[in-house]
């Protein structure tokens, strides 16, 4: 027997090809797995070792990269773009798109540029006069800032209707909702009369539509210096930071995003144009006054006594109406402009056809030191060393797109054109969006982001130095700022930058960041680059910090195997928006939160599937047959975040599709989540709805999003 079975042994090994009985099938099968196991073995190990080398290649890149950053180029670049205003559609716009273009094919990166015909709107004439019946003498309002340099825009509200009317003067604080009725119930009405409000709490073209909505015949807002100007106690510029009480702050009014004539659409050459675009305007004129013209004006009022709460820096002490007349005239142009958005491309080496995008507008009210141009300064300064790190051997596995916005401060054109322009593409393709507006006001790094990004701008600040303590990374003196405290990162359900058309018409995950909570000089003559190296960051070094966080979250999205999303924090922050909105329903009217609750516990267990997915493929990502799994699984997660959009869009706002982060229409309510539900249970106390019966539709609607976004998640149909 043993003889017998060397010898058929013997002759498989000299026979290979001769028909083989079971017992000879049987042996041949187990040696044929053993050589195949072993190829398997061998290759897992070298792909293992070939992988691990690969994660040592591009974490030495990423390292290099945060520790390359050079303020003297950062401060360099933030001299030249604000030599002169940059007003969109003007030439001194045009020639920084050709000075951003210019560098980024310098640094290295295939550049390009996009233009589009937008209409903008230019202040022709403006004159206020302030008759007071006490003294019979006629004060005319400067608007003229005190300025010499004639290529400067004076000061004018952008969109703002033409118009010439004189009537009695209102204060009404902010603007709001509450305001009005404050008035309301001490028997102040606004009706017929020229309304004065200060800036501080919501958008200005907010302010005027809800003075027209009170009756109002025109609108003038000033810069408070309780809020801009440090209560006048500590000087102004250029001895302190603060704006001088003489300023005032520029900007636009218009409502919703892109231009008007050619709603959800791109402005090409050839593109329809509707001629119906009023709406987006409000109905009545307005002008920015400074402090020091307001006081003289507030000084006259009479009527009831100004409460403490709506009193602020300046010296006054009734609401009106009047007794003093107000003559007030505006004359606006809208005229269709050129535009020029700017863009480099790295193409990735893996998948190209997936987009890392980073963005940041470049014109100004005037010389945009803060706004927007701290910014390009930062970008340029990730242009650059991208392109070092191209000459040294790396290339990203997605693709990475540089874009430099035109003609945000008039309502986010530039990038809105450009989304509805190849909003197919962004659909399918775009990882996500990351925007820096006003890159450095001072101290203090702040971010918003939709939520499953959070972990990983946590992930990235922890390798960053903080700019102004050498001893602390950006994270951990957050933390500390916070004392201790989980670190609040925003949500990005306003309309104030370029994410807006990337999130809430797009649904592209999107972060927005900046070092400094607020500028005092915001939109005025005064931010310039004197100011930023007096008192925005006299050194620079928080730009590079801001480019080190900004090009990094660029990097781990563009050369991570799997997407660092956390769709557990997404499925979080629902339940605490849901919860908020419980507290506010009451039980008694039959409106229930159960369909949002019912569809979170799917999410939840949809990002539950995921996180698991996610460690198993992280285990696999130097084997070659991982590479299709990987990318579906990517895709996943890239693609939850559209299937919270909905084509009907918010109720009388459809250009906004997210239905979990929008601009809420009341005033009345910070919650920055849900903004139809919101919505709708502002009508419903207001009356104007339809009860609790549009409150429910409201919260179905956004159930229905949450469930798509589990099945989306999930990757499986239903």
């Amino acid at each position: 027997m043993v003889r017998g079975r060397v010898n058929t042994e013997e002759t498989l090994l000299l026979n290979p090809v001769r028909s083989l009985t079971t017992h000879d099938s049987g042996i041949a099968i187990i040696i044929l797995l053993s050589i195949v196991v072993g190829f398997i073995t061998f290759f897992g190990d070298l792909n293992q070792h070939s992988g691990v080398a690969e994660d040592r290649r591009i974490a030495h890149f990423h390292r290099w990269f945060v520790n390359a950053g050079s303020n003297v180029t950062i401060a360099t670049h933030l001299r030249e773009l604000t030599r002169h205003p940059h007003v969109a559609g003007t030439s001194q716009d045009m020639q920084t798109a050709k000075y951003v273009q210019d560098f980024f094919q310098q640094y290295g990166l295939p550049a390009h540029s996009v233009d589009y015909n937008v209409l903008l709107s230019y202040p022709v004439s403006r004159s206020l006069s302030f008759l007071s019946p006490a003294t019979g003498l006629q004060h005319y309002v400067t608007l003229d800032e005190c300025h010499n340099n004639e290529s400067v825009l004076l000061p004018f509200h952008a969109w703002a209707p033409s118009g010439t009317v004189s009537g009695e003067v209102v204060y009404v604080n902010y603007g709001g909702e509450e305001d009005y009725r404050t008035l309301a119930e001490m028997g102040v009405d606004v009706s017929g009369a020229i309304v004065i409000a200060r800036y501080g709490s919501m958008y200005r073209g907010t302010v005027v539509k809800i003075a027209a909505k009170y009756g109002a015949i025109a609108a003038v807002l000033y810069s408070d210096p309780q809020q801009f100007g440090g209560n006048g106690t500590q000087g102004y510029f250029p001895n302190s930071k603060w704006m001088p009480p003489h300023v005032s702050q520029m900007g636009s009014v218009m409502e919703g995003m892109g231009d008007p004539s050619t709603p959800e659409w791109p402005s090409t050459d050839k593109s329809e144009r509707v001629s119906s675009v009023a709406h987006r305007f409000p109905s009545i004129p307005s002008l920015p006054i400074s402090a020091k013209e307001a006081q003289h004006i507030l000084m006259s009022l009479s009527g009831p006594t100004v409460p403490p709460t709506w009193r602020g820096s300046l010296v006054f002490h009734g609401m009106g109406r009047g007794p003093g007349i107000l003559n007030f005239t505006y004359m606006e142009n809208q005229t269709l402009s050129p535009i020029r958005n700017v863009f480099a491309v790295i193409q990735g080496c893996e998948e190209p056809d997936r987009y890392v995008i980073l963005g940041n507008h470049r014109d100004a009210w005037t010389y945009g030191a803060v706004d927007p141009n701290s910014g390009t300064a930062a970008l340029l300064e990730i242009a650059r060393k991208f392109g070092a790190l191209l000459g040294k051997g790396w290339q990203p596995r997605r693709s990475i797109i540089l874009c430099s916005w035109d003609a945000e401060e008039y309502g986010m054109i530039g990038s809105t054109e450009w989304v509805e322009q190849n909003l197919g593409n962004l659909g399918a393709k775009a990882v996500a969006y990351l925007n820096v507006d006003c890159a450095v006001q001072g101290p203090g790094f702040f971010a918003g982001a939709t939520p499953q990004l959070d972990d990983l701008l946590i992930q990235v600040t922890k390798q960053v130095k903080d700019p102004d303590s050498i001893y602390k990374t950006v994270h951990k003196s957050r933390t500390t700022r916070s004392n201790g405290i989980k670190v609040k990162i925003e949500r990005l359900g306003g309309g104030g930058s370029d994410f807006v058309a990337f999130l809430q018409h797009a649904g592209v995950p999107s972060v927005d960041m900046y070092f400094g909570e607020s500028s005092p000089v915001y939109h005025t003559i005064y931010d310039c680059f004197s100011w930023m190296i007096r008192f925005g960051d006299p050194y620079f070094h928080r730009h590079v910090a801001v480019s080190a966080i900004w090009g990094l979250l660029a990097l781990r999205l563009a050369d991570d195997h799997v997407l660092a999303f956390d769709y557990l924090a997404y499925a979080d922050e629902l339940q605490s928006y849901a919860n908020i909105i419980k507290a506010k329903i009451e039980i008694s009217e039959g409106i229930t939160i159960e369909p949002i609750t019912s569809a979170i516990e799917e999410f939840v267990d949809a990002a539950n599937n995921a996180a698991h997915d996610a460690e198993v493929l992280k285990k696999h990502k130097g084997e070659a047959h991982f590479i299709l799994r990987r990318r579906a699984f990517n895709d996943r997660l890239m693609l939850t975040e559209r299937a919270f959009l909905d084509s009907q869009g918010l109720q009388g706002r459809p250009w906004f599709k997210h239905l979990v982060y929008g601009p809420r229409q009341t005033t009345e309510n910070s919650f920055a989540s849900f903004p139809g539900v919101v919505d709708a249970m502002a009508n419903k106390r207001s009356s104007y709805g339809q009860g609790g019966g549009e409150v429910q539709h409201e919260i179905w609607r956004v159930a229905r999003k949450i469930s798509q976004a589990a099945m989306a998640l999930d990757g499986n149909l239903s």
